[in-house]
C-alpha cells in the first residue's frame, strides 16, 4: 500500500469530512455558489455548526488548497527518502515513486485539482504565496530525481518537463465519463506509461 492510501485507512474526523464535502461542493458549484448550509447538510450538521471548525468558507478554501500542496510536497520527499530506499534507492526506482505518488494524488483528489485550477486566486496573498512555494519545492523534488536518471537533460528541461507531466496526470477531472475508462489499476498503469515516456522523451533531445 502506498503511503498516501495507508494515510487514508484511518476514519475521516468530523473536521476532514468537512473539508472533503466543502471540496467536493466547490468543485461541482463554485466556491461562491455554495453555502456553509450545504456543506453543513452533507456531512450532517447544521451551517452554524460549522463555525466550530472553520471561521469561514475562506479558511475551508485556504485549508484545502494549502494544504493538499503541503501534503504533495511531503509525501515526495517522503517517497525519495524512504519508498525509494525500499526499491533499491536508484533515480529510477525515486522517479517510478513519485509518479505513483501523484497517480494517487491525481485519481483520489479530483475535486482539489479542480478547486485549485478555478479558485486559487482567491486565496489571500500570503495563502497564495505559501501554494506557490510549496509548489516550487515540489517541482524541485522531481527535478534533482529527473535529472539523476536523465543526466544529459538540462535543468530548465528538465523543469519544463515536471511542469508538463502535472498536466498530464491532473487532467484526470477532465474525464467527465469514467464508465469508459478502466478500472483504478489499469489508469494507473496507462498514466504511469505516459507519465514515464513524457520524461523518456524529453531525454532523447537532451
Amino acid at each position: 500500500m502506498s503511503t498516501h492510501a495507508a494515510a487514508r485507512v484511518a476514519a475521516p474526523t468530523r473536521r476532514e469530512q468537512i473539508l472533503r464535502e466543502a471540496a467536493r461542493l466547490f468543485a461541482e458549484r463554485g466556491f461562491h455558489g455554495v453555502g456553509v448550509d450545504e456543506i453543513g447538510a452533507a456531512v450532517g450538521i447544521s451551517g452554524p455548526g460549522l463555525y466550530r471548525h472553520f471561521p469561514g468558507k475562506d479558511a475551508m478554501l485556504a485549508e484545502l488548497l494549502v494544504g493538499i500542496s503541503e501534503r504533495l510536497l511531503a509525501g515526495g520527499r517522503l517517497r525519495v527518502t524512504e519508498d525509494g530506499a525500499s526499491r533499491g534507492g536508484s533515480p529510477e526506482a525515486l522517479l517510478d515513486a513519485l509518479i505513483e505518488g501523484h497517480i494517487d494524488f491525481a485519481l483520489d483528489d479530483r475535486p482539489l485539482i479542480t478547486l485549485h485550477d478555478r479558485e486559487l486566486d482567491r486565496l489571500r496573498d500570503t495563502d497564495r504565496k505559501r501554494v506557490r512555494q510549496l509548489q516550487r519545492q515540489y517541482v524541485e523534488v522531481w527535478v534533482e530525481v529527473v535529472r539523476a536518471l536523465y543526466p544529459g537533460l538540462p535543468e530548465g528541461e528538465a523543469r519544463v518537463t515536471v511542469h508538463a507531466v502535472f498536466g498530464l496526470l491532473n487532467s484526470t477531472p477532465h474525464l467527465t465519463r469514467p464508465e469508459a475508462l478502466p478500472d483504478r489499476e489499469a489508469t494507473a498503469a496507462l498514466l504511469h506509461r505516459l507519465a514515464r515516456g513524457a520524461f523518456a522523451a524529453a531525454a532523447v533531445s537532451g
